[in-house]
Formats: C-alpha cells, sequence, structure tokens
C-alpha cells in the first residue's frame, strides 16, 4: 500500500465501535516469529490464533485492527505503567502526547499491580504476505515502550476497529511506513471519547482463569 496521501488518518464512526465491533479477545502472549523487534524495529505480542472468530464460525477478516490491551500484572506493566510518556516514537510526537493526555484526564484504569495494565494497541491478523508465512498469526503492537520483555502473561483485547485489509510491500522500508501509518492512525481514533471509554472495561484487567482466546 503506497504512502501517497490517500489513506485516511482515522478509522471507525465518531459515534463509537459499529458492529461487530467491540471484540473481546483474550491470550497467553507466546513467542512469535521474531521479526518485529530484530528486523522492523517495531515490536510484537503474539497471541494464539486458534478460536479467533466474530461468531458464527466466521474467521475474522486478515487485516489491521485497533483497540486497547490488558497485561497482567509483571515486571513489564510494574515498570511502565499505563498512560505515563516514555521513549516511545514510532507515532508521531502530536498524536502521542494528544493520546497520552487523553488517557490520563478520560480513561485512566486501576493501575493498582494486582489488576494489570492497560495500553492502546494496533493488531495484524494475517499471514504477512511480505514474510510469506504459511499460517495465520495475531501480532498485536502495544504503544508503549518496552524494556522488558511480557513472555507468557495474559493479554486481554478488546478490538474497536478495522483500520485495513492486509497487503503486500515490495520493501522493507515501504511496509515500515505504512505500519507507523498504521500506528498514528490508531492514536487518533483511540483518542476520540467513545473510544476512550473502553479503556475503563472490566474486560481488559478480569485475567482469572483465562488461558484461551474467547469471542
Amino acid at each position: 500500500m503506497p504512502q501517497d496521501g490517500s489513506r485516511d488518518p482515522i478509522a471507525g464512526p465518531d459515534s463509537g465501535p459499529a458492529p461487530p465491533f467491540p471484540l473481546r479477545l483474550n491470550g497467553k502472549v507466546i513467542k512469535g516469529f521474531g521479526r518485529g523487534s530484530s528486523e522492523l524495529g517495531i515490536p510484537t505480542a503474539n497471541i494464539p490464533i486458534d478460536g479467533l472468530s466474530v461468531g458464527g464460525n466466521k474467521d475474522l477478516e486478515s487485516g489491521i485492527y485497533f483497540g486497547w490491551a490488558g497485561l497482567s500484572t509483571s515486571d513489564a506493566t510494574n515498570a511502565h505503567p499505563p498512560g505515563t510518556k516514555g521513549k516511545y516514537e514510532l507515532m508521531k510526537a502530536d498524536i502521542y502526547d494528544d493520546l497520552t493526555a487523553k488517557m490520563q484526564q478520560h480513561a485512566a484504569p486501576d493501575t493498582s499491580s494486582s489488576h494489570g495494565a492497560v495500553y492502546p494497541m494496533v493488531m495484524s491478523v494475517g499471514f504477512n504476505p511480505y514474510y510469506n508465512n504459511t499460517v495465520r498469526s495475531v501480532e498485536v503492537h502495544i504503544m508503549h515502550d518496552f524494556q522488558v520483555n511480557f513472555y507468557e502473561t495474559h493479554m486481554n483485547l478488546i478490538v474497536l476497529g478495522f483500520i485495513r485489509g492486509e497487503a503486500d510491500y515490495t520493501t522493507k522500508e515501504a511496509l515500515i511506513d505504512d505500519i507507523k501509518t498504521d500506528i498514528d492512525v490508531s492514536g487518533r481514533s483511540l483518542g476520540r471519547r467513545e473510544y476512550l471509554s473502553f479503556a475503563k472495561d472490566p474486560y481488559l484487567t478480569e485475567f482469572s482463569g483465562r488461558s484461551e482466546i474467547a469471542s
């Protein structure tokens, strides 16, 4: 998808998520292909794709989505409280500053260590054609600067909208540019009140007994 200025700067209606959203998914964070951090500079947290569906056995469409991620308590969440500014530089600074301020003002969830933490996220579902993957994967990029990994912790997701379909790329640079655009679109989209409110949804920090993805 070329970066020609034709992409919408925001996703989802201003009135709030439209069906089938919001979608509530969860799973244990597992190791993926390892390319996000090492090759692209955009780390992702993977969860198993088994059972990922909208309902009626219809698989979730491949593409890019935005929403909120809740992480169970770990060294990573304790070191990086939600809604605090860090060194995160993948989103344009003005969009990041605006979203962070709105999170602190309108959407600050319970940040006690016993309840985990909530962060903005952008999610990719699909085969990642650039890498010719033969299996679909769910890769979640949490829009926060983490220095500590959180493998084996649990992640709850509220998916609020669809940004775009899956695309192929001729260069790694084009892929990185489009992912950064996805991050900006997600940041703008989540900054609206009807989407901010979902950061306080109790589902995001309910981890007891959860071991598999559920829709």
